[in-house]
């Protein structure tokens, strides 16, 4: 019987991350990529592009995690959601954005803090946050041993004849294959990446994967 160390070297050979950052998530480990958790929630990639983009040019999101924070925390609900119309449901994103940041503010005080202290149970508190968004912070924010799935990652393994609908369960299966085989999978990166990072990389693999309609053959 196959397993997810067996997905992971059949897509390993596909060499489909070739063109993307090291975590794929653009800018992984930045405020950045939190507004794009919750950008990406019911659009496309290039949209949630167009909106941090629209952010960057009128100087809500720079190089300063804090400062960014602290940015999208304060500014008014209106302003923010003609900032980000291009993401879809922009009233809607734009009010969960702000309590989200005013939350991290609250309780943590600043990103750094938040990024080495916040767990699953917080995130999962915060409305418009789901579990595929907060494991989504957790790895590629806060570079947690965390897998994140999806529908691609669930289509996947219906496609090899497996279906596992609860996300728990889908996740533990994925995770559960890598660390039965983690001496094999860490020698196959030749040690060179974490194992946050390469459950980030499969991750990726699999979205990439599914966007390019690649049939995978074990």
């Amino acid at each position: 019987m196959f397993d997810s160390f067996d997905i992971l070297m059949a897509l390993k050979k596909l060499d489909l991350l070739k063109n993307s950052s090291q975590w794929w998530w653009p800018n992984a480990h930045s405020f950045e990529t939190i507004l794009g958790v919750i950008l990406t929630q019911n659009t496309k990639w290039e949209n949630v592009e167009k909106s941090l983009y629209s952010l960057k040019k009128n100087h809500i999101l720079g190089d300063d995690n804090g400062e960014n924070l602290k940015n999208i925390a304060s500014i008014e609900r209106d302003i923010l959601a003609s900032y980000i119309v291009s993401s879809g449901f922009f009233n809607q994103k734009s009010i969960r954005l702000i309590n989200l940041c005013t939350s991290i503010l609250s309780d943590f005080g600043s990103f750094e803090v938040f990024v080495s202290s916040v767990d699953r149970e917080w995130l999962l508190k915060q409305k418009g946050i789901g579990k595929e968004s907060a494991d989504s912070i957790l790895n590629y924010v806060c570079g947690r041993e965390v897998m994140v799935v999806d529908k691609y990652t669930y289509k996947l393994l219906l496609a090899q004849g497996i279906e596992i609908e609860d996300y728990d369960e889908l996740q533990a299966w994925f995770e559960n294959g890598i660390r039965d085989n983690l001496d094999e999978v860490y020698a196959s990166y030749a040690n060179r990446l974490s194992l946050s990072q390469i459950y980030a990389r499969f991750h990726g693999k699999i979205v990439e994967l599914s966007k390019r309609k690649i049939k995978l053959e074990l």
